[in-house]
């Protein structure tokens, strides 16, 4: 592929993501204006709309994927909480789109497996003593991924830095005084 049509490929599912979280009906004429191409240019890459959310979706798993494989793996965990937490955030922000919300099967086993990938660090967390032992499953997880996305998405104003040592210091120490 050349470098222009890539770059036009990449300008699309960025363009793309940020469209459909904010309007999930929008067309493919508006990823196309927002995207600044021409709706032929989306065409001739994505036959339909559903095609061309299930290609944003395989992006910002990649890109998820990516961070995991950079972060969290063969570091300790207090120093990868904080690199994930800060890469996770700007990925967030990059690719505003719910996965969760994606139906395709492929899209949410591949979900569903780098969920257990974070789930598996976070259990590495527990037993090396940085999180509390006994919690139910599932919970650390969730946890650390509502505080990323309500950064991420609810207060743009923070910069990623400082949005992530907040998330990593509630997320290790809570929100009372102690």
């Amino acid at each position: 592929m050349r470098a222009d049509a890539t770059r036009n490929i990449q300008a699309v599912l960025r363009a793309a993501a940020r469209v459909f979280s904010t309007d999930p009906l929008a067309r493919i004429t508006d990823v196309a204006a927002a995207a600044g191409v021409d709706r032929r240019t989306v065409y001739r890459r994505f036959d339909s709309r559903e095609d061309l959310l299930l290609a944003v979706y395989r992006a910002r798993l990649d890109e998820l994927e990516a961070l995991i494989d950079e972060t969290l793996v063969d570091r300790p965990v207090r120093e990868a909480l904080p690199a994930f937490c800060e890469r996770g955030i700007r990925l967030s922000r990059d690719w505003p789109v719910d996965v969760r919300a994606a139906t395709d099967p492929a899209i949410r086993s591949r979900r569903e497996e780098l969920d257990a990938r974070m789930d598996d660090f976070l259990r590495r967390a527990e037993r090396e003593g940085v999180l509390a032992p006994g919690l139910p499953a599932g919970w650390s997880l969730r946890t650390l991924q509502t505080q990323l996305h309500t950064v991420a998405q609810e207060m743009p104003a923070l910069e990623p830095a400082e949005a992530a040592a907040l998330v990593v210091r509630t997320f290790l120490n809570g929100v009372g005084a102690v």
